[in-house]
């Protein structure tokens, strides 16, 4: 496995890009099972979660057509040559649990569908109860046999339904965007109350419209759908990835980093710029280039993110969009730990996503956890030392601890990241940190952590 071994204390600047969002790439994938005809995905990261997606996708007659030339990076042509496999396999759904968005296509334009039940991130109980409700709600009939969640549709296809999908924790992303493209090939109105308001959803919504379904209420908790019988093909561009750039935003802070991020998703970023500004961190729209005025398009601006000297103490709870995101907690949670006192994060969606706790004091922090919630008070400074990521946000919140502590930090495990963020260290290290991926087996002994 590789580690990246950080040198810290380098302050960040320059100007980078954010990529296409992973979260909202995964089920726009998915839905090129809903049509017979080619689809066309823009600006698509190249993260090991979406080549798995591939891998799935092409196990169930949906194959990647052509590889992208050098001159377009992160365009996928996807096409559904083939519907006799509608099984996606534990050996692949195991590694991301993005593998349920194929649930609701598969079900709508097949008939059919066995899925595997999903694997992912450690960071809690994320039950697929909802999906199954919804499709339930949709007319299917629902069974699980070893392990395989098997829906089938009832003679005539899916129909239309009022569908509450509130849970425990709030609603459910992936349910709301499994349940929706359903929908759009079910007989009937479809009407998804306590509906997800992530823009991720709205982003797959307007997709599916262009590809001539009629769906209204997206980004809002009720979304209703129109059936329609069919489904074309489509040429689109995912939108940027907002924990990518909150990510950014916050190794900028951590380091007292002056940092440009282009192609930024400000108008999916407003919970996270108020509890920036409360820290003392700017984040200022400028232009994309000299001469050029600041973007018009909110989910595709350019800004600088510069800081106070001093880091602010705040207090964050993390919720549902439009709230602060989960996805950016442990990466808040590393900058806070240099804050000037106290500061407090309740964790309200994954009450068990704290594995990072336990590193970060690791490296001087001081966190004391209380159930859902943890109190960071501030330290002076961090010292590097040996860490073991254990998912995807946890590994991006102690590389940006790393980028601040004093000395050498290494991150065990980041294959994480690669699920994540597309070649995370290249682009730190474009701005000034100093980031090496290395084998485990060429570490020196003291960079090394047990696994136990």
């Amino acid at each position: 496995m590789d580690t990246f071994v950080i040198e810290g204390g380098r302050r960040l600047s320059g100007r980078i890009r954010i990529h296409g969002s992973k979260n909202a790439a995964l089920p726009l994938t998915a839905a090129a099972l809903l049509t017979d005809e080619p689809v066309t995905l823009r600006s698509i990261p190249d993260l090991a979660d979406l080549k798995n997606m591939y891998r799935l996708l092409a196990e169930l007659g949906c194959v990647r057509t052509s590889e992208p030339p050098a001159s377009e990076p992160g365009v996928v042509k996807l096409h559904t040559q083939s519907t006799e496999n509608s099984h996606a396999r534990y050996e692949i759904v195991k590694t991301m649990r993005a593998s349920i968005c194929t649930l609701g296509p598969l079900l709508a334009r097949r008939g059919y569908a066995r899925v595997s039940m999903p694997g992912g991130c450690s960071i809690g109980d994320r039950p697929v109860d909802l999906h199954l409700r919804g499709m339930a709600a949709l007319g299917a009939e629902i069974t699980l046999t070893a392990g395989d969640i098997i829906a089938k549709a009832p003679h005539g296809g899916l129909r239309g339904a009022t569908i509450f999908l509130g849970g425990a924790f709030g609603s459910t992303v992936l349910g709301t965007a499994n349940v929706m493209s359903a929908a759009t090939l079910a007989r009937g109105v479809t009407i998804i109350e306590s509906a997800a308001c992530e823009p991720e959803i709205v982003d797959l919504a307007n997709m599916l419209n262009a590809m001539g379904a009629k769906i209204r209420g997206q980004g809002s908790p009720r979304i209703i759908i129109e059936g329609v019988k069919q489904l074309g093909g489509i040429d689109h561009t995912v939108i940027p990835d907002r924990i990518e750039a909150a990510t950014f935003m916050l190794a900028a802070a951590i380091t007292n980093g002056d940092v440009t991020l282009d192609n930024c998703p400000m108008d999916a970023l407003l919970a996270v710029v108020d509890k920036l500004a409360a820290m003392g961190i700017h984040v200022t729209p400028v232009a994309s280039a000299p001469g050029v005025p600041p973007a018009i398009d909110p989910m595709r601006a350019s800004v600088r993110v510069t800081c106070d000297r001093t880091i602010r103490p705040i207090e964050v709870t993390t919720q549902p969009h439009p709230g602060f995101p989960t996805d950016a907690q442990a990466q808040l949670m590393a900058a806070l730990t240099l804050a000037s006192g106290n500061s407090v994060i309740t964790e309200r969606i994954f009450p068990e996503r704290f594995l990072h706790v336990a590193e970060l004091a690791r490296m001087g922090a001081k966190l004391y956890r209380q159930g859902p919630t943890v109190v960071i008070s501030g330290v002076p400074r961090l010292i590097g030392a040996p860490v073991m990521a254990s998912d995807l946000r946890a590994s991006a919140g102690l590389v940006l601890a790393g980028l601040a502590a004093e000395g050498t930090t290494a991150v065990h495990r980041v294959y994480h990241l690669d699920r994540g963020y597309e070649k995370m260290e290249d682009r730190l290290n474009t701005l000034g940190a100093s980031i090496r991926r290395v084998d485990d087996k060429d570490l020196p002994s003291n960079a090394q952590i047990s696994e136990g």
